[in-house]
């Protein structure tokens, strides 16, 4: 193929309906997190967030073991957090350079109005598919996720 048979390419190349469709409904979902998270939350420290919900108190140590990732990443993501108000730190224990961490109310009201905005949109998409189709829809996206989990992203 010469230079030139390239450029007559159109590049992007246009998207299978799949590839569009996803693309759209990962946009709107994008939005609507955004327009429910004004805070700026990103994706790791929500996660920190909603793994102290699930468990409660834990030492910083503790979320870089469960979530995986280093205690720098964790720290970084704790000091955010700690200036939002929606976590609190205290000393723990006897050796009071550990720290644990807890949800703030604050917190506690970040993840209730990120999980209305979830209950929101499974909702809408409830009121447009029958039950079957709904079903179907749920089974459909956890195939294509448990794929995306299983391979690396390039």
């Amino acid at each position: 193929m010469t230079p030139q048979d390239c450029s007559m390419r159109p590049w992007p190349p246009e998207p299978s309906g799949l590839e569009a469709a996803l693309t759209h409904l990962q946009c709107l979902l994008v939005a609507r997190r955004a327009r429910a998270n004004p805070e700026g939350v990103n994706w790791h420290q929500y996660d920190v967030l909603e793994l102290l919900w699930a468990r409660g108190s834990m030492r910083p140590s503790e979320l870089s073991t469960a979530l995986d990732v280093s205690r720098q990443t964790t720290s970084k993501a704790l000091r955010v957090l700690k200036d939002l108000g929606l976590v609190t730190q205290r000393a723990a224990g006897e050796d009071r350079r550990e720290l644990s961490t807890s949800l703030t109310s604050d917190g506690v009201a970040f993840l209730a109005r990120i999980a209305r905005g979830r209950q929101d949109i499974g909702q809408l998409a409830a009121s447009v598919l029958t039950e079957g189709e709904g079903v179907l829809f749920a089974e459909l996206c956890e195939k294509v996720a448990a794929a995306m989990e299983a391979q690396p992203a390039r």
